[in-house]
């Protein structure tokens, strides 16, 4: 479980750099594949965190399950 708020952590801070870096080269006027590229890897990494947090309609995220267990 600790594990994974790490990995969550690091996805957030992926994302924050990514945005960054995006807005970086889009002032030093660069290649606008490579700055759309980025943002669409931000919104992919948001959506993946998004998943694994936000609650569904029993109010439960995919962090509150127990993990299976491996036989």
């Amino acid at each position: 479980r600790e594990r994974l708020a790490t990995i969550l952590s690091l996805l957030v801070l992926t994302m924050i750099a990514l945005i960054a870096g995006a807005v970086f080269l889009a002032r030093r006027g660069g290649s606008r594949k490579q700055i759309g590229l980025m943002l669409v890897l931000a919104m992919v990494l948001a959506i993946n965190v998004g998943i694994w947090t936000l609650p569904d309609s029993a109010g439960e995220s995919l962090l509150d399950q127990k993990p299976a267990e491996v036989s």
